[in-house]
């Protein structure tokens, strides 16, 4: 049985010819056909250089939509899930999206088809702005859900053990309460793209059958206009000009931290304080080299993967990930080696021995210590695909104009015998200003953002190249002549060799651009001193602060300075507000929940 099909106005959107076209094209074609159609130009749609227009938007109650739900660090959820938000909503199905943070849980009971795109972090943590979500679903309060339908995509590293160990969980708990997996949970490493893909793909087919007699019957309204995105992302990036490059540590300094000035000049590119900017990079030459001479390889050989072909040198140049080792490859590699060692750490018993390996050992050491036959074939396919590397903004563009700037602590270090390097901080450090460009874009971060309010007071805890956001912070607010109160709290081992931007913080200090500046450099004296004792003596002020409605900003490492951090504004809560450890702790959740304790740790 076919259909006649009425068009919604287009005229804005479609000439009087094209809207002629599509109408001759659908006449006369029956659901099924329908279907096919609007997922096939849903594809077209998604892989369109300029931003999605859709037509219409379907107006609806969390019960007749599918809803999207993501919790993300470094943003990659966030892109997945409007990746599917925008495909869903251009082949005409009632969608609705949130951030973890920010999704009315009140409503969780009501949902009908529910999709959750969550990445994890570190040892098996949800990232910061899903914290409440994941503990309402794990807990005592979670409602029954034999009613929905649902689907997790999970993020992680499999170079950490609990590998998508949140995407898991909450998988396990939705099953649990009741609800109906309606396609199987999928598993992302760092290179998530083609998994990704495919559970992309299957979920939107899936909710196309749920949802099209909703879709149908729902009421159909006008779009506001959208914005055009920008040209540039991370397929496309933005071949930035380097306009400096200046170490900005001194003599004798056990760190190189660098500090980049990049053109934006004809990009279109906008950030804002807070955003990240993403850099495409190139693995260390000598160490392309010593995998190639290791594995007896030539890497003029021609090799194929995902449809193209290229030499294997340029496989473990640029597409290939060399610096951070992987269990997939591990794996793979204990199997070819025959070595018992490498099977004992992949079992369940592994646990401890496994993360060390993982997290101090590179492929070329892999290679080297437990020798195993690769061919050039063989290994461009084990090997993980190379990702972007995500670096805090240093820099206000209302400041720099059409410039990024960056804060980069280089990765150089010796082990097992040879010198080792990062990916992206050797390259970076290595271009040459006004000679080399770096493939760049722009990541926006709305979890780490300024208040609104800029008579609100900041609290910035940023040691060593974790101070990066802050100068863009406090860039920004001399700019806009912010009246509220800028406190930074700052660390490093030396105060005459690392002190990051000491004239720059000096002069702000001078001008009222910054109006407290509190120093920790651990190895200056006998005992160490830390960020976190810094602010444990200044308790006083800094509760006074925080009761006086500032904002507090964490950048930097997440496995030791962030909880030593959380656990120093614990005891100052308790402490001078004289509430219990476990009152001050849901205090301190109660300012994460309000976006005024943001935190961007890596």
């Amino acid at each position: 049985m076919t259909t006649a099909v009425s068009l919604p106005p287009m005229a804005s959107l479609l000439s009087e010819e094209k809207l002629s076209l599509l109408q001759r094209l659908v006449d006369g074609l029956d659901a099924p056909a329908l279907h096919w159609l609007s997922g096939y130009t849903a594809g077209l749609a998604a892989r369109a250089p300029a931003s999605i227009q859709p037509v219409a938007s379907v107006q609806v109650e969390p019960g007749a939509s599918l809803t999207i739900v993501y919790g993300t660090q470094t943003g990659n959820s966030r892109k997945l899930a409007e990746r599917l938000h925008q495909r869903a909503e251009a082949a005409g199905l009632a969608v609705r999206s949130f951030s973890a943070g920010k999704y009315p849980l009140r409503e969780l009971k009501n949902e009908r088809l529910l999709y959750v795109v969550i990445s994890t972090q570190g040892d098996g943590d949800p990232p910061d702005d899903a914290r409440g979500f994941v503990e309402f679903i794990l807990g005592k309060r979670a409602p029954a859900l034999e009613k929905l339908r649902f689907s997790v995509l999970s993020l992680g590293d499999s170079s950490y053990p609990k590998f998508c160990e949140i995407g898991r969980v909450l998988d396990e708990r939705f099953a649990a309460l009741g609800a109906t997996r309606l396609v199987a949970r999928a598993d992302c490493d760092l290179d998530f793209e083609s998994v990704a893909e495919s559970w992309l793909g299957e979920s939107l087919e899936r909710a196309r059958t749920e949802l099209v007699q909703e879709a149908s019957l729902a009421t159909v309204t006008p779009l506001r206009s959208v914005t055009e995105a920008a040209t540039f992302g991370w397929e496309k990036p933005f071949a930035s000009q380097v306009l400096a490059n200046q170490r900005i540590t001194g003599r004798g300094a056990l760190k190189d931290v660098r500090h980049l000035e990049l053109s934006l000049e004809g990009s279109g590119l906008t950030y804002a304080p807070g955003d990240s900017l993403g850099v495409w990079p190139v693995n260390p030459p000598e160490l392309v080299e010593a995998v190639l001479s290791t594995l007896r390889l030539d890497g003029s050989t021609e090799v194929s993967r995902d449809g193209r072909t290229l030499p294997l040198e340029r496989w473990l140049s640029r597409e290939l990930e060399l610096t951070r080792l992987s269990r997939p490859f591990l794996a793979s590699h204990a199997s070819r080696s025959g070595s018992d060692e490498l099977r004992r750490l992949l079992t369940p018993e592994g646990g401890e021995a496994l993360r060390a390996l993982l997290s101090s050992h590179q492929v070329i050491d892999l290679l080297r210590d437990w020798s195993a036959p690769w061919s050039a074939e063989e290994l461009v396919g084990a090997l993980r695909r190379q990702t972007p590397r995500l670096y805090s903004i240093a820099s206000s563009q209302k400041r720099v104009g059409e410039e990024v700037h960056l804060t980069v602590g280089v990765v150089d270090y010796e082990a097992f015998g040879s010198r080792h390097f990062g990916a992206a901080s050797r390259y970076l450090s290595t271009r040459e200003a006004g000679e080399d460009t770096v493939e760049v874009f722009v990541e926006p971060n709305e979890r780490f953002r300024l208040p609104e309010d800029s008579s609100r007071d900041v609290i910035m805890i940023g040691p060593g190249t974790g101070v990066a956001p802050f100068r863009a912070f406090v860039q920004e607010r001399a700019e806009i002549g912010a009246k509220g109160r800028n406190w930074l709290f700052f660390g490093e081992q030396h105060f005459r060799s690392q002190f990051l931007y000491q004239l720059e913080w000096q002069e702000a200090l001078k001008q009222g651009a910054l109006h407290r500046l509190e120093l920790a450099f651990s190895r200056d004296q006998g005992a160490k001193v830390y960020v976190q004792h810094r602010l444990r003596e200044r308790g006083r002020e800094v509760y006074e602060w925080l009761e006086g409605g500032a904002h507090l900003y964490v950048c930097g490492d997440a496995q030791r300075m962030a909880p030593d951090v959380h656990a120093a504004l614990i005891d100052i809560i308790s402490t001078h507000g004289g509430r219990s450890p476990e009152d001050a702790a849901a205090w301190l959740e109660t300012l994460r929940g309000e976006q005024r304790y943001l935190r961007d740790v890596y």
